[in-house]
């Protein structure tokens, strides 16, 4: 008579819920083979994708069809391993870059999207677009909008040169200045088809831009209220 030498998880049913690590169960003292064997697939496209070179012309294309105007920046890491190995050089402009983008801007703009590849060009390649593209409804008109700007070994804190030199009054999603803390920045996460959707993230996105800029406030002083703004509008769609 065979025996499951497996112990399942009691919430096993929450995996049907959330591609999350979660209710592995175990056998003896470890986990099962069969997860063993998943971590150390996950673990190997979580390598993959860190490494993966984003497709800049591909992205800028698509942008541009979409009807914004593009620009294209390096940050001062040479290459991947530089990237990983020194995230200060991520977080400052190339010196030539800097200088094409200082003689590409004119009058301050009001807000400016980087795009920076970080530490997952394929999730970039795959969402960015789409989000844009929801996003640009919900903008006020009027709004000067700088060029959307492609980062390439780009961390978060890149954002803040490249919105100094376009004298932004907002960099999505915080006032940009070199020198600023994570405090100062909002975030929305997980935004993709089996997380944050697109049409969420984009009305989110354009309540704190617009909220950014009335109040005048940035990061924790600034709390996403956007569901308050769905409920006050009984016209107003699900987004």
């Amino acid at each position: 008579m065979s025996r499951d030498i497996v112990t399942q998880s009691p919430w096993r049913d929450w995996r049907n819920a959330t591609p999350a690590r979660l209710a592995l169960g175990r056998a003896g003292a470890g986990m099962p083979t069969d997860e063993v064997l998943r971590f150390g697939w996950a673990h190997a496209m979580a390598r993959d994708a860190i490494h993966a070179a984003l497709d800049v012309p591909a992205l800028e294309a698509s942008l541009r069809a979409e009807g914004w105007d593009v620009a294209q920046v390096r940050s001062r890491a040479a290459d991947r391993t530089a990237y990983l190995r020194r995230p200060d050089l991520g977080r400052q402009l190339d010196a030539g870059d800097a200088q094409a983008l200082r003689a590409k801007a004119g009058a301050a703009s009001d807000i400016c999207i980087v795009i920076g590849d970080g530490l997952s060009s394929l999730a970039v390649a795959r969402h960015a677009v789409p989000l844009l593209a929801a996003l640009k409804p919900h903008l006020p008109s009027g709004l000067g909008v700088a060029p959307v700007v492609i980062a390439s070994q780009a961390r978060v804190a890149l954002a803040d040169e490249v919105g100094e030199l376009f004298d932004a009054k907002l960099s999505v999603m915080h006032t940009p200045r070199r020198g600023r803390h994570d405090a100062e920045r909002n975030c929305i996460s997980n935004v993709r088809p089996e997380g944050l959707a697109y049409g969420v993230a984009a009305f989110k996105l354009a309540w704190l831009v617009r909220e950014s800029l009335r109040r005048g406030l940035t990061g924790v002083e600034l709390k996403d209220e956007s569901e308050l703004a769905v409920l006050a509008s009984p016209t107003t769609e699900t987004p």
